[in-house]
């Protein structure tokens, strides 16, 4: 078995699966080490809800037989308040799109070695040189990419991320049949996406329902368990009682019934990241504090992410007599901020001022919203000043208070 290449992937998801994709179809000799059994694979990564944008697919050449459903609009809710906009979308079957990376992949030479826990980075003169895993198995590149999520085991050995556990946000997602997906007095969720804020269901959070096709859905709840989650949370509460609790008081579940293996759960750091890189080495996807889990159209942002760190990577081997220093890979840093997340800092600062709101002025969101030309909103969430500060007012300003308290210890 080979242990030399030019760049070693930690991870199998979304990031290091395109990231293995454009660097086997550049030529490189790519080896993707993943801890899951293939037989099995995607079991217990299988955490995403898998809802993207047709804009995506076509990016990054996904075969529509990957598609759960093509959806029309993306829906709003609060406690008794909802928002419809038109936006085309797609929810994905997760494990079906994951395996199409890896089988796309490896038409192209990439290597997958699965059963492989990545534990440790190989380091000789200050600079990692490879990846320890299952023990003592070794395999060595010119680069190293760990594409783990938050487990990171090479990110944080060598430094380059920092995931602080106040900063760490869970979910917890199923799949049923029989949701009653036109209820009277809700949106109509036919071919929707929808993502609802209210703090009984997710305090500091969100929860949500995507349409997979006549009667069925994909329904979860996630949160992020910092000072937002401790304000509304209930004492006892664990992510699997919110989700109960939502089922037993939303007349859309009266009738509903899980379907059997369609249970997923996931997590990831919600916060700024820092440099992402260091000598011969870069941290993709998950790996990275997340940009914001309601706005950031998670698995874009991871494929955008690979993609990044691919080009980077052959700005450096395909010269010979370019190092893949610290210095070279910047490059990656560079686009990440550029076309990954634009505006980063703006954009999560806005989502950190939602978690922060009451279920009141969640519902007068979704009343402003209505009011508003469809484009604030979008201009929001891109990070435009002028489209955040559309949405709040005089009213807001003990929220903005709390805000600068929790950011800043004023």
């Amino acid at each position: 078995m080979n242990n030399r290449y030019d760049v070693v992937i930690a991870g199998a998801g979304p990031a290091g699966g395109q990231c293995a994709r454009d660097l086997a179809a550049r030529g490189y000799d790519v080896v993707v080490l993943e801890t899951e059994s293939e037989d099995e694979f995607p079991r217990q990564s299988n955490k995403s809800t898998a809802g993207t944008f047709p804009s995506m697919m076509a990016s990054f050449g996904i075969p529509d037989d990957v598609v759960m459903q093509y959806t029309d609009s993306v829906v709003l809710e609060s406690p008794t308040e909802h928002y419809v906009r038109e936006q085309p979308g797609a929810v994905l079957e997760f494990a079906d799109f994951k395996r199409f990376l890896v089988e796309d992949s490896r038409a192209d030479g990439a290597e997958y070695r699965f059963d492989a826990r990545v534990t440790a980075p190989i380091v000789e003169n200050d600079e990692i040189v490879g990846v320890r895993y299952n023990g003592d198995e070794e395999v060595y590149g010119e680069i190293v990419i760990d594409a783990t999520g938050p487990a990171a085991p090479l990110a944080k050995k060598l430094g380059v991320v920092d995931l602080k556990r106040e900063n760490h946000a869970i979910g917890i997602e199923y799949e049923f049949e029989g949701i009653d997906i036109d209820r009277p007095g809700f949106a109509d969720l036919h071919d929707a996406m929808m993502l609802r804020l209210d703090h009984e269901l997710a305090p500091g959070g969100y929860s949500w329902i995507f349409h997979t096709g006549g009667d069925t859905a994909k329904v979860g709840l996630c949160y992020i368990q910092n000072g937002s989650h401790e304000q509304y949370a209930r004492d006892g509460y664990s992510i699997d009682d919110y989700l109960n609790h939502w089922l037993e008081t939303d007349p859309r579940f009266a009738n509903a019934e899980r379907l059997e293996g369609k249970q997923h759960r996931g997590s990831a750091h919600i916060q700024l990241p820092g440099q992402m890189h260091t000598d011969r080495f870069m941290a993709i996807g998950d790996t990275v504090p997340t940009v914001d889990p309601l706005w950031g159209e998670g698995i874009n942002k991871c494929m955008q992410s690979g993609r990044m760190a691919a080009i980077a990577a052959d700005s450096c081997l395909k010269h010979g007599d370019v190092k893949p220093t610290a210095e070279n890979l910047e490059v990656y840093d560079t686009l990440w901020h550029r076309d990954v997340a634009p505006n980063v800092k703006t954009r999560q600062h806005m989502t950190q001022l939602l978690y922060l709101a009451s279920n009141e002025r969640y519902d007068k969101l979704m009343r402003d919203l209505n009011r508003f030309d469809e484009e604030t909103l979008a201009e929001a969430n891109r990070g435009n000043i002028r489209a955040v500060l559309k949405l709040l007012g005089p009213s807001d300003a003990s929220l903005l208070a709390r805000f600068a308290k929790q950011q800043f210890g004023f």
